[in-house]
């Protein structure tokens, strides 16, 4: 736990693993792209900064380890180790190629902007259905796996929901619900983040706060979305949580439900322009 990180460096080794290079880095850990010597493989290392190791920390990264392991499905990004290693305390997760924020530094076609959205959807259904709000759901979260697979990481700093949620005001600014911004977060406010998503990817366009219709990228919006499906993320980001889909499982069944009339409605407009 004394080891500075000027010592983690590509090349480096951490027990069994090589790193290679850094490929992130927040507030309180670094994030490298490793091998795993023994088994051959390619893994993703969450280190937290050996200068904010603490109790209140490492409690937080082990909860977010027990979540995880909780939530087992596809689009959920699953640990395989989380452990003191050489002194670094390690979270170890398969390799994604980008994180969703790499990715919409290019255009994206419809469908599979509306694929990936429904696979976001999948994740979170799963996680509430387990009791578990996310409450940082963001582009640099979402990442990307060959054929377009996502994968939900980073479920640090989610809440359970049958607990009792204090007001903390967890998760990132800018992709925070109104009252998730007050400490007041619930499914609701997954829902909230996911539909700011949607919105960016079909429309090219980041809403801010205050968040009132029509927002940024309106015309863009509906050039390439379906009535419907608009209706979709405008319900969803509702200012008023009640207003909103109870869930993102509510939420998905609508989505999928789109799906025929908003693709064919893409095509269409593809052909026309």
């Amino acid at each position: 736990m004394t080891t500075n990180r000027s010592s983690l460096r590509a090349g480096s080794r951490l027990g069994k693993y090589r790193l290679e290079r850094r490929i992130g880095s927040g507030g309180f850990a670094n994030v490298y792209a490793a091998t795993d010597t023994l088994l051959g493989i390619k893994v993703a290392l969450k280190i937290p900064f050996p200068t904010y190791v603490s109790p209140e920390l490492l409690e937080e990264f082990r909860r977010e380890a027990r979540l995880t392991m909780k939530l087992d499905h596809p689009n959920i990004l699953p640990i395989r180790d989380a452990s003191f290693i050489d002194g670094h305390f390690v979270i170890v997760t398969p390799l994604a190629e980008r994180t969703l924020e790499d990715r919409l530094k290019k255009r994206i076609a419809f469908e599979t902007a509306f694929d990936i959205i429904e696979q976001l959807l999948e994740a979170v259904a799963h996680a509430h259905e387990h009791g578990v709000i996310h409450c940082d759901i963001k582009p640099e979260n979402v990442l990307m796996f060959p054929g377009n697979h996502i994968r939900l990481a980073d479920f640090g700093i989610a809440k359970a929901a049958q607990k009792t949620i204090s007001g903390s005001g967890t998760g990132t600014v800018g992709y925070m619900a109104p009252e998730q911004a007050m400490g007041k977060p619930s499914a609701k406010s997954d829902v909230f983040s996911i539909g700011l998503l949607a919105h960016r990817m079909f429309s090219g366009k980041w809403a801010e706060y205050p968040f009132r219709w029509p927002l940024p990228g309106a015309a863009q919006l509906r050039r390439r979305a379906h009535p419907d499906l608009i209706a979709i993320i405008r319900k969803s980001l509702s200012i008023n949580p009640p207003q909103r889909f109870r869930d993102a499982s509510q939420m998905l069944q609508q989505w999928k439900k789109t799906r025929l009339k908003a693709i064919r409605y893409a095509k269409r407009r593809r052909s026309e322009s």
